[in-house]
């Protein structure tokens, strides 16, 4: 059975931009695309049937919100299975029980207007930090046009930590015929150069060598079973933020994991992956561990 990639619409122009990216990843992936819009108007109003005179507006509201949103799908690939579903909850609940059955779940990073912007954008952040499939965020001002740059870039983690997110990265790569880059952040300890100037730059060494081998340690499974994927790997000296957000500038889209610990509740993104949702240039795949 094809899981489908599932998109949340609520009419905003970012929630739009996300089904224009999802069409084209669901026809790269060949897997249905799913359209739904959280309502709550169930809750209040009762179920009406769907031919009543009577339908509550937010029922017609959010049933319009689908229906354009698949006919704006099915413009971009016509031959595209498309689904589409108003769900009766909240937008956070709906969409975490949605992606227990998706490939994966796509959200804009906006809303509709200044107070919803800042709710959805909330909202696009804890379902990033809580679903149990990928979830892709679509950042604002990128362009939405699949292949531009040909370049995927993965930050990596420590094995097995990020190995989700390894394998979710090849298998973007290979999708979209793209070559994947491989990043590495490293940092030297102040107070090791503080303590041993002399020794700076062999410390400086040591932790770009150590980086390098988790790199390749990260990466050797994957890479052996993608011997297709054009893949680069580099380390780079700084914040892991700060040079992810530089590497996403020149992107298609940035994938960075994200552990979930099964005794622990609440949102778990950790810094680097709630630091891209926020800045990065380009869509942000964040790819659940868990530990």
């Amino acid at each position: 059975m094809e899981l489908p990639l599932v998109v949340g619409v609520d009419g905003s122009e970012s929630s739009l931009r996300a089904v224009d990216w999802a069409a084209d990843e669901a026809a790269l992936h060949g897997v249905p695309l799913r359209l739904v819009n959280a309502s709550m108007w169930e809750r209040y109003e009762g179920v009406v049937p769907d031919k009543s005179p009577d339908r509550p507006s937010e029922q017609v509201m959010a049933e319009n919100i689908v229906g354009s949103a698949a006919e704006r799908a099915r413009r971009r690939d016509p031959d595209l299975k498309i689904l589409t579903d108003v769900l009766p909850d909240d937008t956070v609940t709906a969409l975490l029980r949605e992606g227990r059955n998706a490939s994966a779940l796509v959200t804009g990073s906006r809303g509709r207007s200044g107070l919803a912007e800042m709710l959805l954008g909330s909202v696009s952040l804890a379902v990033a930090a809580r679903a149990d499939c990928p979830v892709i965020v679509i950042r604002g001002g990128h362009d939405t046009r699949s292949g531009v740059h040909r370049r995927i870039v993965l930050g990596v983690d420590k094995p097995p930590q990020g190995l989700a997110a390894v394998r979710f990265a090849f298998q973007e790569a290979r999708a979209r015929r793209a070559a994947l880059h491989a990043v590495r952040a490293w940092r030297c300890p102040a107070h090791e150069t503080a303590e041993h100037p002399l020794l700076a730059q062999d410390a400086a060494h040591y932790h770009e060598s150590e980086a390098a081998q988790t790199l390749e340690e990260a990466l050797r499974e994957a890479a052996a079973d993608h011997p297709d994927v054009e893949l680069h790997r580099a380390t780079a000296e700084g914040p892991a933020r700060k040079v992810l957000m530089n590497a996403s500038a020149a992107a298609d889209l940035l994938i960075v994991g994200a552990q979930r610990r099964h005794e622990h509740f609440g949102l778990q993104l950790g810094r680097v992956a709630h630091a891209m949702l926020h800045h990065s240039v380009c869509p942000v795949a964040v790819v659940p561990q868990r530990t």
